[in-house]
């Protein structure tokens, strides 16, 4: 007997025909994979305008226009008691979903991936984390310190398959071209590098999901490539570079780090989010501004060789850990 398990999602989910797309990786990779284990899953998330770029292949999903269509989907699900809630990142589409959940008393489990205070800090400013403070309540989370001292477990995401350890491209990359791969937003600090970047003579590729961006006018050291990544084809992006970047204000759980550390690719992220690092070989953390970020390059090069010995030391989380993770984490409270 399959266990009804339903995601809460504040992402956008776009629908053509019967096909639902997101742009977020985890929207796709979650649902799909908990399906697999002997999870009934139904994906609950909200109606986007746009086409989104990743399919997500689940036979149970419903997105709404408006925050009462999606609470009234919800409490109808709550005639089956024995029903499973997985909340993903609190916003106040879900933070209402939580109240509800609340009232009805039901059990339900919230996934952070990354620190809410410090993300609504870089979209709201000074109000952002105010806002978030009100809306939290947490079990799950991705790092301890997400957790701010309360009751919770911890799990490591990612998306790693041997694929990512396979056949490591080891030819000799002459480029100093960075990498960057990942969605336009503010939050992920992506516009505030194409502004260091826009001086210099360092050369960026951003591969990104989104058909769709904020930028209008840019350099011709920085090039955009929309990307939509299937079977992993997003591998030789990696391969194709030296160095991959990540100018987040905020993160946990970088999944992209594990990617390029997977390929054998030195990281370079900034102070803000030092934390990332842990125990991590080849991640290097500068300052965010182009003196640091050019002195910080230029080591990377003179010590390359040396660099990719010590990444080989990394011991990264798959995919298949996590969602076993996740499971375990559901099924152990019910």
């Amino acid at each position: 007997m399959k266990n009804n398990l339903y995601i809460i999602t504040n992402e956008n989910i776009s629908q053509r025909n019967d096909i639902y797309k997101s742009d977020n990786i985890d929207m796709k990779s979650i649902p799909e994979s908990l399906q697999k284990l002997n999870f009934e899953v139904n994906l609950l998330g909200r109606k986007s305008r746009l086409e989104r770029s990743k399919s997500i292949n689940l036979k149970k999903i419903k997105i709404f226009s408006n925050i009462f269509s999606y609470i009234l989907a919800l409490v109808k699900t709550y005639k089956n008691i024995n029903n499973n809630y997985l909340i993903i990142s609190i916003s106040p589409y879900t933070f209402l979903a939580i109240i509800f959940l609340k009232l009805f008393k039901k059990k339900y489990f919230i996934y952070l991936r990354s620190d809410g205070y410090e993300e609504y800090k870089s979209i709201l400013g000074f109000y952002g984390p105010i806002i978030y403070h009100i809306m939290f309540t947490i079990l799950i989370a991705c790092r301890k310190h997400l957790l701010r001292k309360r009751n919770g477990n911890v799990v490591s995401p990612s998306q790693l398959n041997k694929k990512w350890f396979a056949n490591q491209n080891k030819k000799i990359i002459e480029s100093k071209k960075l990498l960057y791969v990942g969605r336009m937003r503010v939050e992920k600090g992506i516009f505030s590098l194409i502004d260091i970047l826009k001086k210099s003579n360092l050369n960026l590729t951003i591969v990104t999901p989104e058909k769709k961006n904020k930028i209008f006018t840019i350099s011709k050291n920085i090039s955009i490539i929309n990307f939509e990544n299937k079977n992993d084809k997003i591998i030789k992006f990696y391969d194709e570079h030296k160095i991959f970047i990540l100018p987040s204000f905020t993160e946990a759980h970088p999944q992209v780090l594990d990617e390029a550390l997977a390929r054998n690719k030195p990281v370079i992220i900034f102070q803000e989010i030092s934390h990332v690092i842990r125990s991590r070989k080849g991640i290097f953390s500068t300052k965010r501004n182009i003196e640091s970020l050019q002195k910080t390059v230029d080591y990377i090069i003179q010590n390359y060789q040396d660099i990719q010995k010590k990444i080989k030391m990394n011991k990264l989380p798959t995919k298949e850990k996590f969602i076993e993770e996740l499971k375990s984490i559901i099924l152990k409270n019910k």
